[in-house]
């Protein structure tokens, strides 16, 4: 596969890079880091990082804007950790000339031309490192960082399963050779300002917490004004709660004005939630997943559903 990818990169002089709507670290790191060893190993190629930029996470990276007399049909397109085509952050999919995905999600649909699909992986920047490590594609520091940056974001600092000892050594080598500062990466990941602390509070005060262990909240418009915050920063909160003793399962559901839609980030620690957020044109990991739902009014259904998970996990224990 290594090989077939690396082939289809040289090939091509115009390549785009895409990934997921709602951008989080490891797509963004990912990305960044694809771009930058296709260009160290082929610096007259032109190659873009597609998507809507991050407000959040500006500190990762800066998307590029594709020239308007683009021409499609001679370009390559690469999907990185999108394992849904209607949630890739990219417009005229169907105009290019060839495409791959590379993803770590378990496998959902096929569509692109050639697809390196392994959840095995904790990010889909290790498996950027490893089609690095297999090809001519030679990393630098700066791909190095990126790397790093996907990996911790995604494995929470290797605190989930998907964190191997392969993605360990992987990791430590990237910091001996290259030199990084881990400091720096974290900071990129975790930095946030008061407001995100003091919503964090609220939630924690505010959050209702079912029979069988589901925590939930409703993050309205109102409350992210009046915290001074933006709804994927209010979804993002939804990692913060991952060793509460009374939460199996823990859900942010938040308003989007800006895109008319709410954001259900969900996570868990044992039950399966991705089939269930796959029920609602979502999808993610066993463990990790998200939806976007048109109003609130889905809230007591997926809460119910996710409620019988937890219920089902406990009684299997």
């Amino acid at each position: 596969m290594y090989k077939e990818i690396y082939k289809e990169i040289k090939n091509y002089n115009n390549i785009v890079i895409a990934r997921h709507i709602g951008a989080d670290p490891d797509a963004l790191g990912a990305q960044f880091a694809l771009k930058s060893i296709i260009l160290n190993a082929f610096p007259k190629k032109k190659v873009y990082a597609a998507g809507s930029r991050s407000a959040k996470f500006k500190s990762i990276g800066k998307t590029d804007n594709i020239d308007e007399d683009f021409d499609y049909s001679k370009a390559l397109l690469i999907v990185l950790d999108t394992p849904i085509k209607r949630r890739i952050d990219i417009e005229n999919f169907e105009k290019y000339n060839n495409t791959i995905k590379i993803d770590h999600h378990p496998f959902d649909e096929k569509f692109c031309e050639i697809e390196w699909i392994d959840d095995n992986y904790s990010s889909a920047s290790e498996m950027i490192a490893d089609l690095s490590l297999n090809t001519k594609l030679e990393m630098n520091k700066e791909a190095a960082e990126h790397i790093m940056i996907g990996i911790i974001s995604d494995s929470n600092r290797f605190l989930y399963e998907n964190a191997s000892t392969k993605t360990i050594r992987l990791v430590c080598d990237l910091i001996d050779k290259y030199d990084i500062d881990k400091n720096i990466i974290y900071e990129k990941v975790y930095m946030r300002d008061l407001n995100e602390l003091k919503l964090q509070g609220y939630i924690s005060q505010n959050m209702i917490i079912t029979e069988n262990n589901v925590g939930y909240i409703c993050i309205t418009d109102d409350i992210i004004k009046e915290y001074k915050v933006d709804a994927a920063s209010a979804g993002n909160m939804v990692s913060n709660f991952s060793f509460v003793s009374e939460l199996l399962v823990w859900v942010t559901f938040s308003e989007d004005v800006k895109q008319n839609l709410i954001r259900v980030s969900i996570r868990s620690r044992g039950p399966v939630i991705n089939d269930i957020a796959s029920k609602y044109n979502g999808g993610g990991h066993k463990f990790a997943s998200g939806i976007r739902i048109k109003s609130f009014d889905q809230v007591e259904e997926i809460v119910k559903e996710l409620d019988e998970a937890a219920k089902k996990y406990k009684e299997n224990l």
